[in-house]
């Protein structure tokens, strides 16, 4: 299955310090797009499948917990490790997009969770991950919108309100360059890496999480620089904490839970 390829090298682990923190928080809202990810691509018993920027290991445990033979994949040991201990049946190794170290067609599905954008030039990712799958294999991928949801506006917009300076490239968010973020577009992506039968739809769901921890959540992210320019003195914590708390009325429950709408782009063809 492996491929001895010499690899690009890696990029310094921005992640190390802060990956549990950053998917327990932002990264969270990411596992609504996993079910569906695995449907459409007929993940079941047996199936071989390879998880491409696995992040913490959500889609890993998910295929694993359907049976299938799962390979997992991360740019970030740090983020291995979480994928490791999250789908322990699975192969968890550190490799990265857009060259992967497997021979060709050792797979029946791949699948990645939102690496459009964070895994070398757009148009290169669908192409590796149709190469290392069988004849007839399926791929799949997800990326978010062009038009976020009113959920995904918050912590943004309560930046904004607090006057905190994002950084000059956002280590959290794919750059648009490239990147189709409507459905016809990302069909268009997948078709011209040789997929066929390629298809992509719109899929909504709601992050559920309770108020207080996604307000601590946002205050330590704060605090680690990774949303801002900087990391954050306290008094700006304070002040973006509070804005995202007014901001989040709309969809707090009785219960203390916030509902936050999501959007996000589900693609996928046959090799």
């Amino acid at each position: 299955m492996t491929d001895t390829r010499r690899q690009e090298p890696r990029p310094p682990d921005v992640w190390e310090d802060h990956a549990a923190l950053y998917v327990r928080t932002l990264g969270a809202a990411c596992a609504g797009t996993v079910r569906p990810l695995l449907d459409a691509v007929r993940v079941g018993p047996g199936t071989r499948v390879l998880d491409v920027g696995t992040g913490p290991g959500t889609v890993a445990a998910a295929a694993a917990d359907r049976g299938a033979a799962v390979t997992a994949v991360d740019s970030s040991a740090a983020m291995v490790r979480l994928a490791r201990a999250a789908a322990p049946s699975a192969r968890t190794l550190v490799a990265a997009l857009p060259r992967l170290p497997f021979r060709d067609g050792c797979f029946d599905v791949a699948v990645g969770n939102f690496v459009l954008g964070h895994a070398g030039p757009t148009w290169a990712v669908p192409a590796e991950l149709r190469r290392v799958v069988r004849p007839g294999g399926r791929v799949g991928l997800t990326g978010w919108t062009d038009v976020p949801a009113a959920g995904q506006t918050l912590l943004g917009r309560a930046l904004r309100a607090a006057g905190a300076p994002r950084p000059a490239t956002d280590r959290l968010r794919p750059p648009r360059a490239g990147y189709p973020g409507d459905p016809a577009g990302l069909a268009r992506l997948l078709h011209s890496a040789g997929l066929r039968e390629a298809a992509c739809r719109t899929i909504a769901w709601d992050h559920r999480v309770g108020a207080d921890a996604w307000f601590e959540g946002v205050a330590r992210l704060l605090e680690t620089g990774l949303l801002t320019a900087a990391a954050a003195d306290p008094a700006s914590v304070a002040r973006v904490v509070r804005h995202a708390a007014a901001l989040s009325a709309p969809f707090l429950s009785p219960d203390g839970e916030l509902r936050l709408p999501h959007v996000a782009l589900l693609a996928y063809g046959w090799r």
